[in-house]
This record gives C-alpha cells, sequence and structure tokens, in this order.
C-alpha cells in the first residue's frame, strides 16, 4: 500500500492550503480548539500546536469544534445556497437573465458572484446564462423550430446577435448540420468537488475538479463526439450525482446509469474488465492483462486504466501495483487510499 502521510507532509500540505487532500485528514489546533480543512484559508498555527485527525468525527470526539472559515462538517467547496438557488431557477427557466440590479435587489453583491463563478465554472456569470440560453436554443432548433423565433425566444434582442454568440460557441451556424451537446455540472463530495458530463447516451466523464488532465479530457470528449460542453439539463447527471451521494455514504455499491465512453477498442474493454472488479476487492494490473487474455500487456492495460475519463463509477482506483503499492491514479494517490478504505468498511 501508498505510504501514510507523516507529520511534516500533513503540515506542508495544510501549509500549502492543497484540496487535493480534502476529506483526507483535518487539522486541529490546540491553542484555539477548532478544526479545519486542508485547505483552510485561517492562517496557520505553529507545528507544535498542532495534531491531525483523519475524520470529523474523531476531532469532534477529542472536544475540538468546527472552523467557521472553512466549515469542515460540510462537503467540500459546497456551493452555497443563494446560488443553488439562482442555479436552480435558470435551470427551471434558461431564458432569465439575471443581471446585476437584478442581484442587488436580493442583496448578492454582483462581483462576489461572479468570483464564484469564474473559480468553480472558469467562466463569468452572464457567460454561464449565456451557455444555457445556447444549449435551449440548440435544442429548439434541433427539433425543427426556426432560427428566427428561437432566437428571440430563448432572450436575445437581436437575431444578429443569436447568431454571432451561436457561432462563437458551438463553432457553426444555426443553419449547420448540428453537432452533439455534452451536458456539464458540478457537485461536491466528501472528497472535493467534482465535474460530471454526460451526453444523450450516458454520463461519459467524472472527475475531481483539481484533475491536472481534465482540460485535455475535456477536449478529447468534444473531439471525439463532435461535440460542445454546455451547462444545462440531463436526466444521466441526476442520476449520476443521486448515485454517488450514495456511494460516498456507504448505501450503493454497485452503479446503474448509462455509460457513453468514446475510446478505442481496447480502451474498451479494459473499462469494461474494470467494471466486473468486485466493490471492496482490488486487482493487479497484471491480473487484469491476464484476465483480458493479453498477459504481457500490463504496460498498454495501466496505460488505458489512466485515460478512464470516469472515476469510482469505472472503478480504476481498485487496481493496484503487483506487490501491492498504491500506484497511478488521477485523483490523488491519497483519494485512492480513501476511497479504498471507504469500500472495505462497508460490510
Amino acid at each position: 500500500m501508498t505510504k501514510t502521510l507523516s507529520f511534516a507532509d500533513k503540515y506542508r500540505i495544510i501549509l500549502e492550503k492543497d484540496a487535493s487532500y480534502e476529506g483526507i485528514f483535518f487539522t486541529a489546533v490546540k491553542t484555539t480548539g477548532i478544526f479545519c480543512r486542508p485547505s483552510c484559508t485561517a492562517r496557520k498555527p505553529k507545528s507544535e500546536n498542532v495534531t491531525f485527525y483523519n475524520t470529523v468525527e474523531e476531532a469532534l470526539l477529542n472536544g475540538y469544534r468546527p472552523c467557521k472559515v472553512c466549515r469542515p462538517m460540510t462537503p467540500a467547496e459546497e456551493t452555497p445556497a443563494y446560488i443553488t438557488q439562482i442555479l436552480q431557477e435558470l435551470a427551471d427557466n434558461p431564458f432569465e437573465k439575471i443581471k446585476d440590479h437584478h442581484l442587488r435587489q436580493r442583496n448578492i453583491e454582483p462581483n462576489r458572484l461572479r468570483r464564484w463563478f469564474k473559480t468553480h465554472y472558469g467562466m463569468t456569470f452572464q457567460t454561464y446564462q449565456r451557455l444555457l440560453r445556447i444549449n435551449t436554443a440548440y435544442e429548439k432548433i434541433t427539433k425543427g423550430e426556426s432560427v428566427t423565433h428561437t432566437a428571440y425566444d430563448v432572450g436575445f434582442e437581436s437575431l444578429s446577435g443569436f447568431n454571432s454568440s451561436y457561432q462563437t460557441i458551438l463553432g457553426q451556424s444555426p443553419t449547420a448540420p448540428p453537432k452533439n451537446i455534452i451536458t456539464i455540472t458540478r457537485f461536491t463530495t466528501p472528497l472535493g468537488p467534482m465535474f460530471a458530463c454526460a451526453s444523450s447516451r450516458g454520463l461519459c466523464l467524472l472527475e475531481f475538479t483539481n484533475r491536472r488532465m481534465l482540460e485535455s479530457e475535456f477536449k478529447d470528449l468534444c473531439k471525439r463526439l463532435n461535440a460542445v460542453i454546455l451547462p444545462g439539463k440531463n436526466l444521466h447527471l441526476n442520476q449520476t450525482q443521486q448515485e454517488i451521494t450514495e456511494y460516498f455514504a456507504g448505501k450503493r455499491k454497485t452503479f446503474t446509469v448509462a455509460l457513453d465512453t468514446p475510446g478505442t477498442t481496447f480502451q474498451n474493454s479494459v473499462w469494461n474488465l474494470l467494471q466486473t472488479i468486485p466493490y471492496g476487492e482490488t486487482r493487479s494490473y497484471q491480473q487484469q492483462a491476464e484476465r483480458l487474455g493479453k498477459p504481457t500487456a500490463v504496460r498498454a492495460v495501466a496505460s488505458a486504466n489512466g485515460y478512464n475519463r470516469i472515476s469510482i463509477i469505472i472503478p480504476c482506483h481498485r487496481v493496484i501495483g503487483k506487490d501491492g503499492n498504491l500506484t497511478g491514479y488521477g485523483g490523488g494517490l491519497e483519494r485512492k487510499k480513501w476511497l479504498l478504505n471507504l469500500e472495505k468498511s462497508i460490510p
């Protein structure tokens, strides 16, 4: 198994405010009696005043109270309630335009909202709204509605403005043969926030938001599916979020959401085999290669594992080295260890 994080490792992590260790451990400060996430932005205590716990429960049992800055009792980077309400409003009515004066009427500072969207979605709030409207327009046009009626129906004030936005976002005019749409959502888990993407056929990506290869995965998906990624509604995403929530609560061992996994024939054979590894068990790359009937293809199997875009549901975290060591996990080895420990703890 991978080596356990030392005290020095954990102290370095909290100094760096490394969010990739969310849920892995918690920092308790003896002088204040509070405990925090690894990524807490509060002033860091001296090392001699720190102790570390693996769970919230351990910190509470030892008399520590949760930090008011990083709120370790809530899921990591949880979406604020006021933003959740706005997202729901836009999902129910994507034609709605929420402007700065509307936000101020709700006592919401527009700059604060813009910073949140830029941090967590990589775009401004106005861009997010425009993408939703274009996604809705795309659905209308592909169902046979006219471009002109659609442009005004989704809230654009001119046909030229609509055509320009559509061209910028989808890379083609509204009258061109339709591209595919990949719908994206963000949700939180005990190990940090995740992005989920789904086509009309099924879930095609599920990754922690700080995965280094995420941008490349987005581009590869769009190329393979001739698609563009937009926020919007998708039943596969609703089911994914529900099943992942149940998994982290220890109430789900298998997944039923439909999957869409564009890749080579060999990659899909590896990904399909991953889904046969029982909950709570592990296999080596060598064992996986042998089960595929390709005992010498260990490196190729490991490479295909690395290209898996659907973490947890296609459980590449259950594959370990031949010597029992944890190796190669895009979400980070500590997350891999946490997931395996979770599965082993559930009867």
